[in-house]
């Protein structure tokens, strides 16, 4: 159970950070297979909450993909991935903090975002 606390503190900091809003292009390069793994199981799992999200850009520019070998209880983490992400909707788009963990053979264990 510590784990789930220590996850819990780690999104509370990667939360409380302050950083500056800015808008963001999207980009024509294909994704790495990380973060394009962590974007479409993200996409499905808000998309069916909020329909009106159609689709997700996460700026690969500023993400960072960590490699771990971390375990969640007796789950392995292979990779951490950080980025600020946009939920496209027919409004504003809104920048949000991103985070995705990985387990073998690029298994989405979680998907987060956090509003500023």
């Amino acid at each position: 159970m510590n784990r789930f606390a220590c996850l819990a503190t780690f999104t509370t900091l990667l939360i409380a950070t302050p950083t500056l809003a800015q808008e963001v292009p999207p980009s024509d390069k294909p994704a790495t297979p990380e973060i394009a793994t962590c974007k479409t199981a993200a996409l499905q799992a808000v998309s069916a909450k909020e329909p009106d999200i159609k689709d997700i850009y996460i700026d690969e520019d500023g993400a960072t993909v960590a490699v771990s070998e971390a375990k969640i209880d007796t789950i392995p983490v292979t990779r951490i991935i950080m980025a600020e992400a946009y939920l496209r909707t027919d409004r504003s788009d809104k920048p949000r903090r991103f985070l995705c963990l990985l387990g073998e053979k690029n298994k989405v264990l979680l998907t987060f975002f956090t509003s500023r």
